[in-house]
């Protein structure tokens, strides 16, 4: 009764743990964003659009050359009708296209519903249980894109032709999107210290409160992760739908908020935000080659 199950049960529990780690590492990477505050009494403009950029570039370049890349790997040609005369290529390409657009979809709605919702990082000192239960939802409403990618970079855990780490055979894919991720919530906790540090929080407290903000994001990916191994022929979709998701996040957030950071600074930090999506899309060159 033990013999067969038992093992694989073991190792699936296991990689759902690790793919809960490495979204947690993500969600911890958040607090790194209040730790020149333990140095410095401020972070200028300069370089908190650097940072933006910086995000932005390597969520783009993850999303195309990753996610977009491995959901066309994963896709085969749907079975349409005859009578459209669709090749087999565009047939192929429709899942992830759906996913996309999916993706898209997401994040427009998720935008409509904390939409006179949006949680101030000042509140949250001063947050009770009913307050804190109320962030956390609208947290996790925005959180959710960043687990989803995460966990469907993981969804040929322990494949072959993966990254052997602790044991696992880790896709390099997997190892680039955490990283991606958490260096893209770096900026994310900058953004929500520095209203607290203007409050006068200590330091350790910013900390933590930047890294609560991303606590949504291990659950994410293990929805995710655990959604794309049960339903398999879902797997380009949900390449395409986490692609869509980050991109859209990068047009529709991430810039504009750089932008706005920038507004006052020389060029109103058009080259600040320019130098700092380069440097990104560069760090993420080596997910093109391999």
């Amino acid at each position: 009764m033990a013999g067969g199950r038992l093992p694989g049960d073991v190792v699936e529990f296991a990689n759902v743990v690790l793919v809960f780690v490495a979204g947690l590492v993500t969600a911890l990477a958040t607090g790194i964003g209040a730790l020149p505050f333990f140095l410095v009494e401020d972070v200028s403009d300069r370089w908190n659009v650097v940072l933006w950029g910086l995000a932005s570039g390597i969520m783009v370049a993850a999303s195309v050359f990753g996610l977009v890349g491995e959901g066309l790997a994963a896709a085969e040609p749907w079975v349409l009708p005859v009578s459209l005369g669709l090749s087999a290529g565009v047939r192929t390409a429709i899942p992830l296209v759906v996913g996309l657009a999916a993706g898209v979809v997401l994040v427009v709605v998720v935008h409509a519903v904390i939409e006179g919702a949006e949680v101030d990082p000042k509140q949250y000192e001063e947050a009770g249980y009913r307050r804190l239960v109320l962030i956390l939802g609208v947290l996790t409403v925005h959180s959710f894109p960043e687990g989803v990618a995460i966990g469907v970079s993981f969804a040929e855990l322990g494949f072959e032709g993966g990254y052997p780490l602790f044991g696992f055979s880790i896709p390099l894919l997997a190892v680039f999107m955490t990283v991606a991720i958490s260096i893209h919530n770096v900026p994310e906790g900058l953004a929500i210290s520095i209203p607290l540090r203007s409050m006068d929080v200590p330091p350790v407290r910013m900390v933590w409160w930047a890294v609560f903000s991303s606590l949504p994001q291990p659950v994410g990916a293990v929805v995710a992760f655990y959604f794309v191994r049960v339903a398999r022929e879902f797997l380009p979709v949900g390449f395409g739908f986490a692609a869509g998701a980050m991109i859209y996040l990068v047009v529709s957030e991430f810039i504009p908020e750089a932008l706005d950071v920038g507004e006052e600074l020389p060029g109103r930090g058009y080259p600040e935000l320019t130098a700092g999506v380069l440097a990104g899309v560069a760090l993420m060159v080596p997910l093109a080659l391999v």
